[in-house]
């Protein structure tokens, strides 16, 4: 997130296009336009849309099981018992969960990892929750690494099969259709849809 100093209250819109700003994604000329369709707005849609931002930080928590973005503690997925408790899909972070779900090829459990090994980062297997993957190990047959396919993910897959195998887990990682330093939540459901199909083994 880029550290943006906040500008006086006597400068609103100012401050808006500097609340933008901070956004990941977003540069200053689209923090302007945002700003100025919040003004060209009804007040309505306005405090909608700061309903919805508090909203989002008062009523949402983390899943004590897998880390999805949830309401209520286990989520809807781990507390389903029509899921596959066999299987569990690994993936880098919770918003990575919601394309997979949305291919309806998938019926299994999930494990957010809130991040990947980065030894450059100083990311190591202590600063994402691999230790709450291991936890949940019981009665899995199958862990399916889904982290995006650049190095880091990758790398995080392979450090994963190493641990797994050891267990007597068979690991498979999404295979082809993902192209080479593209992230999940900019893939296309048909496209997910054939990597969890043709699915290999680690």
């Amino acid at each position: 997130m880029v550290d943006v100093p906040r500008r006086s209250v006597d400068d609103p819109l100012g401050r808006l296009v500097d609340e933008f700003s901070r956004l990941p994604g977003i540069g200053p000329k689209t923090a302007t336009r945002l700003a100025h369709h919040v003004v060209r707005h009804s007040m309505d849609d306005a405090r909608a849309l700061a309903v919805a931002i508090v909203d989002v930080k008062e009523k949402l928590i983390h899943c004590s099981t897998c880390n999805a973005i949830t309401a209520v503690d286990p989520c809807h997925i781990c507390s389903n018992p029509d899921r596959d408790q066999t299987r569990i899909c690994v993936v880098e972070e919770p918003f990575n969960i919601p394309p997979i779900e949305r291919t309806q090829e998938y019926r299994g459990l999930y494990h957010a990892l809130m991040g990947v090994l980065s030894p450059q980062r100083g990311v190591g297997p202590d600063q994402i929750d691999i230790h709450g993957l291991l936890d949940r190990l019981e009665g899995i047959q199958e862990v399916i690494v889904a982290t995006n396919p650049n190095v880091e993910g990758e790398a995080t897959a392979l450090y994963l099969a190493r641990l797994l195998h050891a267990k007597g887990i068979e690991v498979t990682r999404l295979a082809f259709g993902l192209p080479v330093g593209a992230d999940l939540e900019f893939i296309d459901e048909v496209t997910l849809a054939r990597s969890l199909t043709g699915r290999r083994s680690v």
